[in-house]
């Protein structure tokens, strides 16, 4: 899915962190696409050899600057800097408008942060090879996008521009979650396996993620201009193929020991993944029911 060339994009949500790193590790929330490290805690298999491709540390002082550079949809299709922020501003629009025509208050993030290597968030210290993710303490979203090159590496499949932006869609619907009252105290994230608390918010959020790719070549710029251009058939099938490799099962398979343990599960399998995004793409965020008794997980 590409932007319009002479769309206007508004970077403000989107900052970049600079900084050295000093040590330490400890992230709240569990939210993560493929958060390495946790998930090698909950599912009993080392994935850290993925993290191995980045800088690693804690955070030490950090600097944060504008995306100044990224104006136009032409920016966004050259940088995938300037690829997230268009995608934040998309997104942005779209859920404001869900939120409002249902009557409900929408509030964007608090911010969505590109760094290297570590930083700090209101849920510990970040870092690369967790993957992107959701603090929910600060409505913030952490990604450093060296991360794609890794994992394209690991996976052996190319994580392209719809790719990428499904994941920042994905992490903006815990946002949607957690501002919907979705993500509550209610919820056992500490429970594991296909039917767990964790499983159904992350389906959701795939769902929800869909919902947005399908409405994205409506959202507008501040003058009306569409922002993206609807996507093709092989930018769905290269999202559904993102959705696939950060399956709990093919993370066992392909990255772990290579036999899947559904008791451990925590995001749902390449399946159930990509099926939810189908979901949202074609029925809406309506229809991303994963909470409903009686789901098809």
């Amino acid at each position: 899915m590409t932007f319009n060339p002479n769309a206007r994009i508004d970077p403000s949500r989107v900052r970049r962190r600079r900084g050295v790193a000093v040590g330490g590790i400890s992230i709240a929330g569990g939210l993560g696409v493929l958060a390495l490290i946790l998930v090698s805690n909950w599912i009993g298999i080392d994935l850290t050899g993925l993290a191995g491709a980045f800088d690693q540390g804690g955070s030490g002082a950090q600097q944060e600057e504008a995306l100044d550079e990224c104006r136009t949809g032409a920016d966004a299709n050259a940088s995938i800097d300037c690829r997230i922020a268009g995608a934040a501003d998309s997104l942005d629009e779209y859920w404001s408008g869900v939120f409002r025509e249902q009557g409900l208050e929408y509030r964007t993030v608090e911010g969505l942060y590109l760094f290297s290597g570590a930083t700090p968030t209101a849920c510990g210290t970040g870092q690369t090879g967790m993957g992107p993710f959701y603090c929910p303490e600060d409505e913030s979203i952490y990604m450093d996008t060296a991360f794609f090159d890794a994992l394209e590496a690991e996976a052996r499949t190319e994580i392209g521009p719809l790719a990428q932006m499904y994941v920042v869609a994905h992490e903006w619907g815990h946002h949607v979650q957690r501002i919907g009252g979705i993500m509550t105290s209610d919820l056992d994230l500490r429970d594991t396996g296909p039917e767990s608390d964790s499983v159904r918010l992350e389906l959701q959020a795939d769902c929800f993620a869909g919902s947005w790719v399908a409405a994205a070549s409506s959202t507008t710029d501040a003058a009306g201009v569409p922002l993206l251009v609807p996507p093709t058939t092989q930018e769905l099938a290269d999202a559904l193929g993102a959705a696939r490799i950060v399956g709990d099962d093919f993370i066992q398979r392909e990255m772990g020991a290579g036999r899947v343990n559904p008791e451990a599960w925590t995001h749902g399998s390449s399946e159930s993944r990509t099926r939810w995004f189908t979901t949202g793409y074609e029925q809406g965020m309506g229809a991303c029911t994963t909470f409903d008794p009686g789901a098809r997980l």
